[in-house]
């Protein structure tokens, strides 16, 4: 019997975060294990008068290519990647594995050669990105390994998933339409500030956000969402921090990370475990060690850490930060193949100031 649930979460995926029209190129990314999605986006898309198609990847296939390529192979620059790059109009990505570990002995340093090869296409997505040429969006398909990660059964970590994503409302649109009025009065609040300041345990952290933009992620390019983010001014970030959950990038994990930056980039990087890995991302590229990004998580619906930082970075009461690439639309411009965002728990004393001024304490906005 289908789960009317995922019906549901295709038509929000279709028509209110991709938006998907006719005659639109869809190309629609998951694993076998995502078939029930899958299916009804497909549909959905077809309904829509849209040409989608399915690139289905088979579980563990990266850790293959990490372990076998030769260095030829891991800079090679796919021309059916560019074509992507240049012509795909939507794009969703579903995430769905069997073991969320393939990726846990593989060498740092040839994930990080990698990803700087690819960073003109990565780039270049980013910039139709932000000029609206390509729409994309992730989100996940409960599976196992998730849910073990996660420390739930099965059944627990699907209601957890497709809750987060609203499909328990008789409109999930119409509730995603309210996270983002909700969500623009805090981007409102924070678009005239030029200075914030982070402090929890073991943070203090500074930078400007003047002329910058504070985006509204309601939904639209991660499912599920709830936050609202910005690109920091590339040289002002100075001072500490200390991320309180474990830190997951590319299938691998660092935890207790703590760093330090001045102008802008981290110049001391520590982690109680992971730390080769940690550092061998920080030198993916010279843009790698500085901020892309700065973002408070809003979703209260979200309070358990998971390991997938789809979920966790949304976590109400939390923010991340995210080394590497800024995004455009905001006024970034570091520019990297690595985007890493980073968790920290702001609800048992964590503080922002705006221009001096206290708006947020113990993971709330003080403004609501």
């Amino acid at each position: 019997m289908k789960d009317p649930r995922y019906e549901r979460l295709a038509k929000v995926l279709v028509h209110y975060c991709l938006d998907v029209q006719k005659n639109h190129l869809f190309m629609i990314n998951g694993t076998p294990l995502a078939e029930p999605l899958i299916a009804a986006v497909y549909r959905e898309a077809l309904v829509a008068g849209a040409h989608p198609f399915v690139r289905a990847g088979l579980p563990g296939l990266a850790e293959v290519f990490f372990k076998t390529a030769k260095k030829h192979q891991l800079t090679h620059l796919s021309p059916i990647s560019e074509f992507t790059v240049e012509s795909i109009d939507r794009v969703l990505n579903i995430r769905a594995t069997d073991n969320t570990k393939t990726m846990a002995n593989v060498d740092p340093k040839k994930q990080a050669m990698a990803s700087a090869a690819h960073r003109p296409y990565f780039e270049r997505y980013m910039e139709r990105s932000a000029a609206g040429e390509l729409r994309w969006s992730v989100t996940q398909f409960p599976c196992q390994a998730s849910a073990q990660d996660a420390e739930m059964s099965l059944d627990e970590y699907e209601d957890f998933v497709l809750r987060a994503c609203l499909t328990h409302r008789k409109d999930p649109v119409a509730a995603w339409r309210g996270v983002h009025r909700r969500q623009a009065k805090m981007c409102r609040a924070l678009s005239g500030a030029k200075t914030l300041r982070i402090v929890s345990a073991g943070t203090d952290l500074t930078m400007s956000v003047a002329g910058r933009k504070w985006i509204n992620s309601d939904g639209k390019k991660n499912m599920p969402s709830g936050e609202v983010f910005t690109s920091p001014v590339e040289d002002s970030i100075e001072g500490k921090i200390s991320f309180s959950f474990p830190a997951c990038y590319g299938g691998r994990e660092a935890h207790d990370v703590k760093l330090t930056l001045k102008n802008g980039r981290v110049v001391k990087a520590d982690a109680g475990k992971g730390k080769d890995f940690l550092l061998a991302t920080l030198d993916t590229d010279e843009g790698a060690r500085g901020v892309g990004e700065i973002a408070i998580g809003t979703n209260y619906s979200i309070q358990k850490f998971t390991k997938n930082t789809l979920f966790d970075e949304k976590i109400g009461g939390t923010i991340h930060m995210a080394l590497g690439a800024s995004y455009p639309e905001a006024g970034g411009m570091n520019k990297s193949a690595v985007h890493w965002d980073m968790v920290n728990d702001m609800r048992d004393g964590g503080k922002i100031y705006a221009d001096g001024k206290i708006v947020y304490k113990d993971g709330r906005f003080t403004l609501e």
